[in-house]
């Protein structure tokens, strides 16, 4: 009885180590990539104006990868201001536009125009370098009234919020 214990134990013992050895393969080197988008994506803020002036002023906005994961990413006002939230097309170099977009905060469709990102071309409140964007803006319930945003990429420094 003593020798099936002590054989039962050290088969138990083996399948253990062994499992453990497996469990710790490598299966090689692994990279985590990134979005097509991942150069546009952030967070901003952004002033917005028409031709009487500033109309929005430091609105916090969102650019993000589309699940296509093409030359598509969202355009988001967090429901803010104008609402809408869209798909835009971009290009490489940062530009982006979109006609008659569908707005997903509601029916009002979007038009974007000069859109683009341009790197380390902003000061943000508190004196960093940061990213900017800006775009042209005309909405289907206002034809003809042609909305400028221009704003910086959010840091999270506090002086910057």
């Amino acid at each position: 009885m003593k020798k099936i214990k002590q054989f039962t134990t050290s088969i138990i013992a083996t399948v253990l180590i062994l499992s453990s050895f497996m469990a710790c393969d490598e299966v090689g080197e692994t990279t985590t990539g990134g979005t097509s988008a991942k150069n546009l994506a952030g967070e901003w803020f952004i002033d917005a104006s028409d031709a009487s002036g500033k109309v929005s002023e430091h609105e916090l906005f969102s650019t993000y990868n589309t699940a296509a994961n093409n030359n598509t990413l969202w355009l988001d006002d967090q429901n803010s201001f104008k609402k809408f939230k869209i798909k835009v097309t971009f290009e490489k170099e940062g530009s982006f536009s979109a006609s008659s977009a569908s707005n997903e905060y509601g029916s009002v469709t979007v038009t974007i125009t000069n859109g683009k990102v341009e790197k380390e071309a902003a000061v943000s409140k508190g004196g960093h370098k940061v990213d900017k964007i800006s775009f042209k803006a005309e909405f289907s319930n206002e034809p003809g009234v042609l909305y400028s945003y221009e704003g910086s990429r959010r840091t999270g420094f506090s002086e910057d919020e």
